[in-house]
């Protein structure tokens, strides 16, 4: 696999939650269960946005199970099933941009065509994170970095230690640099997002949908070598 390839998804991952947090009253599309903290803001404060960060979880889980149906339907097709995925999340991605040049801003977070962005941008993370664990599970997360931050420093922690074997010390090195190069693209695709929605906030949403393109098109080497 291109290394390119996961380094574009955990910077399209880091730039959709930044933007959609910005845009939809602090609603989480790719750390979902982030919700649960944003819901309960809201619903003390009085802020709008409730009814989304509610549905938020569910949705996401719909569309895990569904992707991961599909998925089983494209093995028996013998299409590429990452290829397929990346594809999906390109066309809801689009969606988002269509909707907010259309729509946006959204003063209600509530609203349905808050809801119906919201629900667009959830789908695609949720594909994503599909995608991530069942065709690149060796690799570094894409979309959630508590536990990719979390392995670095214990590997930090074991390399400064010492009394590693020379094999166990390269694997901690190699991974070490895996995941902190994926936590790095994350969080400039986060400055990105934050960026280009300061700049042209209904614009801003187009950005995802061409970095998805990109990670589309360096995927179909893969499907055509597959064939």
């Amino acid at each position: 696999m291109r290394p390119a390839l996961p380094a574009l998804l955990s910077l399209i991952a880091g730039y959709v939650d930044t933007v959609g947090f910005l845009a939809l009253h602090g609603l989480f599309t790719t750390h979902v269960t982030g919700n649960f903290v944003t819901l309960g803001a809201s619903l003390v404060l009085g802020t709008s946005g409730a009814l989304a960060k509610l549905l938020a979880l569910p949705l996401f889980c719909v569309v895990v199970t569904l992707v991961t149906l599909l998925g089983k339907l494209f093995a028996r097709l013998r299409v590429h099933g990452l290829s397929a995925m990346l594809a999906l999340e390109l066309v809801l991605l689009i969606v988002s941009a269509v909707l907010s040049m259309q729509l946006a801003p959204f003063p209600d977070g509530d609203a349905p065509r808050a809801l119906m962005m919201g629900g667009a941008l959830v789908a695609a993370m949720a594909i994503q994170n599909a995608a991530q664990r069942i065709h690149m599970s060796a690799l570094p997360p894409t979309t959630i970095m508590t536990g990719t931050t979390t392995q670095i420093m214990i590997d930090v922690g074991d390399l400064l230690h010492g009394g590693m074997t020379p094999e166990a010390r390269a694997l901690a090195r190699g991974r070490l640099k895996r995941m902190s190069f994926a936590v790095v693209t994350f969080a400039v695709g986060c400055a990105f997002g934050a960026a280009l929605y300061a700049w042209r906030p209904a614009m801003s949403f187009i950005a995802p949908a061409a970095l998805a393109a990109a990670a589309l098109a360096l995927a179909n080497p893969e499907a055509r070598r597959a064939a």
